[in-house]
């Protein structure tokens, strides 16, 4: 098995408790919502989304990094799958769920793109979540605010549906990163399609909100409140000059 810097055995023995706990509490309300019966996880690790996934009825796939450790993996080893995340393959099935969590930060941006036209291959429905700026973490290489993904998702045919994070906000069961970004991308295929039956049920879709959990800043460690805030204000500081220049010479910015 290929090694990895990042991703030995011991990073997942390491983050399988708190996700695992996610997962537990997470998997149900989202099965409340979609209903699927078969599931893929891109970026899966060992495999502990795919197996409450799995746990919840769904017949499950996951596929990540060939540095995966098989011995540890939590979901059978004919279900699991090594790829490129950076040059997916071409999907050879399609599924009524998609799961990517936290993984795309972990990705160049060059690649971001082919990961979430890749995403958007396997299935209408996509469960996603990735870090935001200065969020930090091991091998994040391109963390990136919720309307960055937006636009990605949107060039599939995709819209958001903001109705996960309400709702675990206050969950202490959920890791916090999952509670500030945690999205459900749909397709609008048909009546029958999870974005017609969410709409129907009176859930809007619509831009994701730009948020930061109280508890992203306590990880920050000797990072002050004061100077995380300048941060984020420095990170803004682009989006905000190119719609001030827009303004000024009666143009529409391009959305970043």
């Amino acid at each position: 098995m290929p090694s990895h810097p990042i991703y030995a055995g011991s990073f997942y023995r390491s983050q399988s408790g708190g996700s695992l706990a996610s997962a537990q509490t997470v998997v149900p309300l989202v099965q409340s919502f979609v209903g699927a019966r078969s599931v893929v996880d891109i970026g899966c690790g060992v495999g502990t989304w795919a197996s409450e996934f799995r746990r919840s009825g769904a017949d499950v796939s996951g596929m990540d990094g060939p540095w995966v450790p098989l011995d540890q993996l939590r979901i059978p080893v004919e279900s699991f799958r090594d790829i490129d995340l950076q040059n997916p393959p071409v999907p050879d099935r399609r599924f009524d769920l998609a799961v990517c969590l936290e993984v795309a930060e972990h990705v160049p941006e060059t690649a971001a793109g082919r990961l979430i036209s890749f995403l958007c291959l396997l299935s209408d429905t996509v469960l996603f979540s990735a870090a935001i700026p200065f969020q930090g973490g091991n091998g994040h290489v391109n963390e990136q605010w919720p309307l960055y993904w937006d636009h990605h998702f949107r060039r599939n045919g995709f819209e958001c549906f903001d109705i996960l994070r309400d709702r675990i906000w206050s969950d202490g069961t959920v890791e916090y990163f999952y509670r500030q970004n945690l999205l459900l991308f749909c397709r609008n295929t048909g009546p029958d399609s999870v974005h017609a039956r969410l709409l129907a049920a009176g859930h809007a879709a619509g831009a994701p909100r730009n948020l930061v959990h109280p508890e992203n800043d306590a990880t920050l460690g000797a990072t002050s409140l004061d100077s995380f805030s300048l941060k984020l204000m420095l990170a803004a500081l682009p989006r905000v000059a190119a719609a001030a220049l827009a303004r000024r010479f009666g143009r529409h910015p391009a959305r970043i």
